[in-house]
């Protein structure tokens, strides 16, 4: 006698369950080969670049501020000792390969994040913030007030080695997209993994409460120097590419205390604790100065200038976070998600 097998019901949560990693995955392929069928210099130079380094340098603070929860005004130092480690490692260091001098240059600017992370150990919010700014002045003067840091130029103004990669320089803008595109990559691929594992719950736990958490038994003093290590290293790569892809230069006053606000601003309006949102936030930032020279250009004529386009960016940006604070505090990311939500209600199929 034979019986019937009844299979049981699914989980709530494995129902309607969609992948996350086909739309990721998409973009990718877009933007390795969808793009360069289009894109001018223009596209690749003044934005495509721009938006590759701030979008990974965001990424990196949002792992430390975003995920663990540490207030940090020191992001463009950090971009900073990255860009003039790996000048000075390919400079000074024969024979030794780009990547690497990359890979060694993001451990220095993780030294040194975790140098000015120590506060954390007894700081909290407004008060870590301000001891993280140590760093920007303290990093600027120090890039500036020691020439050997710049080879002995005597204007501080260095030009960016050849973008060399076992033996294959990627030159021109299109080529410099690619080398831009495949670190961004790999690192915002390392972060989104990073963030799933035990250590980013680790982030969360010390960010929502560092009592519970301590009693859980999670490290919480190891815990916010990981964050900073970690969260370093990845502004610090962000900072060479700023130099050697988009700059094409190094120099202190390229990564100055705006440069920090306007990392920390991306991160706020693009959502905190998002990988994705460093990225819809650097997209808004890049492309805002572009829509406003036009429409202002548009309207104005020659009465706008590019000290009132600099003045109505930073109006527009400090309403744009006023307006997220407000309306929506978990940023572009969530509204995205919004949006997507109603979209998939509103479907016929549902």
């Amino acid at each position: 006698m034979t019986t019937a097998s009844i299979p049981l019901p699914r989980p709530a949560s494995a129902i309607g369950r969609v992948p996350t990693w086909p739309l990721p995955l998409a973009v990718i392929v877009f933007a390795y080969a969808g793009i360069p069928l289009f894109a001018s210099d223009y596209l690749y130079d003044a934005i495509l670049a721009p938006f590759l380094a701030l979008s990974l340098a965001a990424v990196g603070l949002n792992i430390l501020t975003g995920y663990a929860g540490q207030v940090s005004l020191g992001s463009a130092a950090f971009m900073a000792v990255g860009a003039y480690a790996a000048y000075n490692f390919n400079l000074r260091v024969e024979g030794l390969p780009l990547l690497a001098s990359i890979v060694f240059a993001g451990l220095i600017a993780s030294a040194v994040g975790v140098v000015f992370g120590l506060p954390s150990l007894r700081l909290k919010g407004f008060y870590l913030a301000v001891s993280t700014l140590a760093a920007q002045f303290f990093v600027q003067w120090t890039l500036t007030k020691f020439s050997w840091f710049s080879n002995y130029n005597p204007s501080g103004v260095i030009d960016a080695p050849a973008l060399n990669v076992f033996g294959y320089v990627f030159e021109g803008p299109h080529g410099r997209y690619l080398f831009s595109l495949s670190v961004v990559v790999a690192l915002t691929v390392f972060a989104a993994r990073l963030v799933k594992t035990q250590t980013g719950r680790n982030f969360i736990a010390v960010r929502d409460n560092e009592t519970a958490a301590r009693i859980s038994g999670v490290p919480v003093l190891h815990t916010k120097l990981l964050a900073f290590a970690i969260s370093s290293f990845i502004i610090g790569v962000a900072g060479v590419l700023w130099a050697f892809a988009y700059l094409r230069t190094v120099e202190p006053h390229g990564f100055n205390l705006d440069r920090s606000f306007q990392i920390l601003f991306i991160i706020i309006i693009g959502g905190l604790a998002t990988i994705r949102g460093a990225f819809f936030g650097a997209a808004l930032i890049v492309v805002l100065p572009l829509v406003l020279s036009r429409a202002g250009t548009f309207l104005f004529g020659s009465y706008f200038d590019s000290g009132v386009l600099d003045m109505s960016q930073r109006i527009l940006v400090g309403a744009l976070i006023i307006v997220f604070l407000i309306a929506e505090p978990d940023g572009l990311a969530a509204l995205g998600n919004r949006i997507a939500r109603r979209l998939r209600l509103k479907s016929p199929t549902n």
